[in-house]
């Protein structure tokens, strides 16, 4: 039971993860001629999502271990990165929903850009957090 939960915890966790780099990608490539509130809106519910469902996993195992993962060194640090990653996404995310049509167009292209790089940075922690844990 507890391997089926990881499962579709993982799952959800990774078309959270496509949804995130390839909303940003495209807000990046779409927004320079105008502010996508909307489409800021729901990359920053993609966020949360992630961030719920990376918690998740670690609920799990305290759920069935009655601890949380037993994880060092450099998992450590690829989850720390994860975890910044999600908050730093949500709140410009939110941010940009709020102040989209105030920001000039340079800088919102700008924030979509750091959106972007956040997606691929927590992609890629994910990689080293799953082999090195």
């Amino acid at each position: 039971m507890q391997n089926l939960i990881y499962a579709f915890i993982q799952v959800f966790h990774n078309f959270g993860a496509a949804t995130i780099v390839g909303l940003a990608v495209y807000g990046l490539a779409t927004t320079r001629g105008c502010p996508r509130p909307g489409l800021g809106l729901v990359l920053a519910m993609a966020w949360a999502i992630q961030g719920i469902s990376g918690a998740s996993f670690g609920l799990t195992t305290y759920y069935f271990h009655h601890q949380l993962p037993d994880i060092y060194g450099v998992a450590i640090a690829a989850l720390l990165i994860k975890i910044a990653c999600v908050v730093l996404g949500f709140l410009i995310a939110a941010s940009y929903v709020i102040w989209s049509k105030r920001l000039s167009l340079a800088a919102g292209h700008f924030i979509w850009i750091g959106l972007t790089a956040l997606g691929v940075i927590a992609l890629n922690a994910a990689a080293f957090l799953r082999w090195f844990s």
